[in-house]
């Protein structure tokens, strides 16, 4: 299968039709990083100009003062952050100055975006340092070339129980690193069959060959890990993290993977999480098995990076105290400051599973003496399955800048993701990929603005959602004003409306379980999964207030007080926080029910705003893109409605109080 260059499909600008000859001046190195810069910037700057550039050795060089680009100068000097570049135009000589290779690379590509948008270089003067330290795509491909949760085609890591690595690999790296990601775990969290595998010999040639292409731009090799490997290897009996025993084997057996695999950062676990064997097993706890781990990559200088989604998949319906909201902090707040510096506690933006609204996780702010990142979802798992448009950034903002209140300031998540709360190295974002083996690499054309959004807003946090989307459209569409109107418009309205079709005030789960793709309100609601809206004929709602679960007061002051008291809980998650009775008067005036009612018209009528705007972009994109994203679209239209339909029905019969505009209802 074919593959299209996403956003790094180079294009003739006409504002730089009638240049000169360009020189491309650096140092002659044989650091992969840098030659795969320059290789970069000569693929560019000939699509740009229609005209290949120059190469030549550092040297003294002086330009005409034309204005126009004569050269471009990559430099390495001493001072600057790792990772870190200074960007500077004048006299027709662009400088890209940093400290590292990895700085050049991530300077060539932000040129390269400024050319893309035909902007003006002359007097520019950018200095650039990554926010997150750590910039990660958590991939979830099985070796048999399925994905978990993928909805772009197949794995493009494997395919049949082999690994891949062929010309797709390296666009795949080029991609990764002009937008900064700097990790890339390739297999599933759920490590099976095949996959334990990976540490041994099978596959360690692949592997190699893969993390060196990684490697030669900027990105670390990371896999996940199954904790049970020494017994479903059949080499030990037992996998207790304090049995000397087991720490030998493990420290055995990372000496022979990271040095058939130099490029390996380390490795990711899932635990004791729905049915994945963990240190529970032998009396053990999270620390116990993350440490011993630890212990075996620390001489690498390996991480090792421990999700923090844990709880009983057995909760029984009529148990109003069990909440599986609680359950990653009951897990591990006991164990703050017991991991190993080289330990990343990864911890999902919200306490349940991705869902179109949820609270930021509890324990962010809770842990004070361990290294955490943030994990979000790019798969749109819960967000319309690549299927319907839904731009994530504005999310991921939100949750970036959520307050904590642990300590007076830097209490942010970003703050605290990035390292700056705590003063630590080892922290950053993670993303949930949404890549597979199709075409444009992400199934939906607008979907790669969420991969996008991602890299880029883990590089530069301080971007907005808006920004990003207007960078990535411009960059992949082209310099057109009705295009970037068009599509702007509908990726900053598409989080809000698959809100309101779907979702109302922070109640998520009304899917179909299994698949988790379109309406079925009570699909979870006697489930073992512990997933609710607990709906009666009354009101809807859980309630994890003091009287509740107690899961809001698991939060510092005053989001705890805020959460707890459904008069101020934020209106947006009242069904989160709350049971709350159907005539319940909202701040806006509105009932509840009618809420309901009327956000599940309003969503559709956005996503018909969208696809009549769409349609007038006929002949303005590519002929392929426009006929995907039509056909896209088309589907969210008539989906949209079922769910409006179904939820608007259900809540008419359960409550019996009829649409004040009587509107059809079912």
């Amino acid at each position: 299968m074919g593959f299209e260059q996403a956003w790094l499909t180079y294009t003739k600008k006409t504002d730089y039709s009638d240049a000169g000859e360009i020189r491309i001046i650096y140092a002659d190195v044989k650091d992969e990083l840098v030659r795969n810069s320059v290789s970069e910037l000569q693929r560019a700057l000939k699509a740009f100009y229609g005209k290949e550039p120059i190469l030549q050795p550092d040297s003294e060089n002086k330009n005409n003062g034309s204005g126009k680009i004569e050269s471009i100068r990559l430099v390495l000097s001493e001072g600057r952050k790792a990772e870190g570049y200074l960007l500077t135009g004048k006299n027709g000589e662009i400088i890209i100055e940093a400290s590292d290779s990895k700085g050049i690379l991530y300077g060539v590509f932000d040129l390269i975006r400024r050319m893309q948008r035909e902007e003006p270089l002359e007097n520019l003067e950018v200095l650039k340092e990554p926010g997150m330290p750590l910039r990660m795509l958590n991939h979830w491909d099985n070796m048999d070339g399925s994905i978990e949760r993928g909805y772009s085609g197949e794995s493009f890591f494997f395919k049949n129980n082999e690994v891949l690595v062929d010309d797709r690999t390296v666009t795949y790296a080029r991609l990764m690193a002009s937008i900064g990601i700097n990790g890339v775990v390739i297999n599933n969290v759920n490590v099976k069959d095949s996959a334990t595998y990976l540490i041994t010999d099978r596959y360690s040639d692949k592997l190699k060959a893969m993390s060196e292409i990684f490697g030669g731009y900027g990105i670390k090799l990371f896999l996940s890990l199954n904790y049970a490997a020494p017994v479903e290897l059949g080499e030990l009996d037992g996998a207790d993290p304090l049995s000397e025993e087991v720490r030998r084997w493990w420290k055995d057996r990372m000496k022979i993977v990271f040095d058939a695999i130099p490029n390996l950062g380390g490795f990711l676990i899932k635990a004791d999480s729905e049915g994945r064997p963990g240190p529970f097993t032998y009396g053990r706890t999270h620390a116990d098995g993350a440490n011993m781990l630890a212990e075996a990559v620390r001489p690498y200088g390996g991480l090792i990076i421990w999700r923090c989604f844990v709880y009983n998949c057995r909760q029984d319906w009529r148990d109003r105290k069990t909440d599986r909201a609680r359950s990653g902090y009951d897990n591990f707040i006991g164990l703050d400051g017991q991991f190993h510096d080289n330990v990343i506690l990864q911890i999902k933006n919200g306490p349940m599973d991705f869902q179109v609204r949820e609270p930021v996780h509890p324990l962010f702010g809770a842990l004070m003496k361990t290294n955490q990142m943030l994990e979000v979802q790019a798969a749109q798992e819960y967000t319309g399955q690549q299927r319907h448009v839904c731009y994530l950034i504005p999310m991921f903002k939100e949750v970036l800048s959520f307050r904590t209140y642990m300590q007076k300031e830097m209490d942010t998540v970003g703050d605290i993701v990035s390292g700056k709360a705590f003063h630590q190295k080892n922290c950053g974002m993670a993303a949930v990929a949404n890549t597979g083996n199709d075409e444009n690499w992400t199934g939906h054309d607008l979907a790669a603005a969420n991969l996008y959004g991602f890299g880029r807003l883990a590089f530069e946090p301080e971007l907005s959602a808006e920004e990003i989307a207007g960078e990535w459209i411009r960059i992949t569409y082209g310099r057109d004003e009705q295009t970037e109107r068009t599509l702007l418009f509908i990726l900053m309205n598409s989080w809000p409306a698959y809100e309101k079709y779907t979702s109302p005030l922070g109640i998520g789960w009304m899917v179909n379980p299994g698949f988790h793709y379109g309406p079925n309100v009570d699909g979870y609601e006697y489930d073992r999964w512990g997933t609710y809206h607990r709906a009666d004929h009354l009101g809807i709602g859980v309630d994890r207030s003091h009287e509740g679960t107690g899961y809001a007061l698991l939060y510092h002051e005053p989001n705890a007080s805020a959460y707890d008291d459904k008069e101020k809980c934020p209106e947006e998650l009242l069904l989160f926080f709350h049971h709350i009775p159907y005539t319940w008067q909202l701040k806006t005036g509105k009932t509840v029910i009618q809420h309901i009612y009327d956000t599940h018209f309003e969503g559709v009528e956005i996503v018909d705003e969208m696809v009549s705007r769409f349609e007038k972009l006929h002949g303005k994109l590519p002929e392929k893109v426009y006929e995907r994203v039509t056909a896209r679209l088309a589907h969210q239209k008539e989906h949209s409605r079922e769910w409006r339909d179904q939820i608007n029905s259900y809540f008419y019969r359960k409550s019996g109080i009829p649409d004040e505009k009587g509107r059809k209802i079912y």
